[in-house]
């Protein structure tokens, strides 16, 4: 492992781990690993030897604290830009985990926040340890969730709680991540490794066939709201307005945003 952003993949028998690691950033994505990301999870898919995929961040501070914010400036500035982020960064590899054949684990330490969030609940099981931290506090920054990460959370949480993630805006701790169904289950951080893997290895023990059935029955029985072309885009306008701007340069100069509603 490195200092610089990237997407790690370690095999062990029928069970491969992808490591999110930006550790400068407490894992933070950028627009190449979110690349990468797709990348390695279609090509694990394709893995007719595999049996289960963990995914976790680098270290043991925070699976991924979301997007990396300093790219905004040159990656997401406006609504052409943040229509081309999310479509040809962020949803493919969202789908990716999400369409991932074989079962999928998030082994969560500290901060999951954001697009760190939305990779996690792509997974089939989402195992936290106690200093799991879980939220998506983008009104902070003045854009709103894309409509394919928001039909991630709101399977998981129902309609009153992702309202509540979403437009108070603040963080939870694993306790109450947990309560609210936001995550398969808490264990303390010194057990969180151990407990993830055994997980993993009981559904490698499970017929894979069977696995990768039940994952596409669930799917076909989950109802998937259609929408125009033209709600979808309503979800890119964020990145034209003045608080979206406002709510980045805040961010990074580390001070409270001044939202003026335009």
């Amino acid at each position: 492992m490195t200092g610089n952003p990237e997407i790690l993949v370690e095999r062990n028998g029928g069970v491969a781990t992808v490591t999110l690691s930006n550790p400068r950033k407490l894992n933070a994505i950028t627009v190449a690993m979110w690349r990468e990301l797709k990348r390695v999870m279609d090509a694990l898919s394709a893995d007719d030897a595999l049996r289960c995929v963990v995914l976790r961040g680098a270290g043991d501070e925070a699976f991924a604290a979301g997007a990396d914010i300093a790219e905004f400036a040159t990656e997401r500035d406006n609504v052409v830009q943040g229509r081309r982020y999310h479509c040809e960064h962020v949803h493919g590899a969202l789908k990716a985990v999400g369409e991932c054949r074989h079962p999928t684990i998030a082994m969560i330490h500290g901060p999951c926040a954001g697009g760190g969030l939305e990779i996690a609940c792509m997974c089939d099981l989402r195992i936290a340890g106690r200093s799991g931290r879980f939220g998506v506090p983008i009104n902070r920054l003045g854009f709103a969730i894309a409509y394919d990460e928001l039909a991630a959370l709101l399977p998981l949480t129902g309609r009153a709680v992702a309202l509540e993630i979403l437009v108070e805006g603040r963080m939870w701790d694993a306790a109450e991540a947990l309560q609210k169904g936001l995550v398969t289950r808490v264990v303390p951080d010194s057990d969180l490794e151990q407990e993830a893997y055994a997980a993993a290895r009981r559904i490698a023990d499970g017929a894979p066939l069977v696995n990768r059935w039940h994952k596409q029955f669930i799917e076909r029985l989950a109802v998937t709201a259609q929408l125009a072309p033209e709600e979808w885009d309503e979800g890119f306008e964020c990145f034209d307005t003045e608080d979206y701007h406002e709510g980045v340069a805040a961010f990074l100069e580390k001070r409270k945003p001044r939202f003026e509603g335009r």
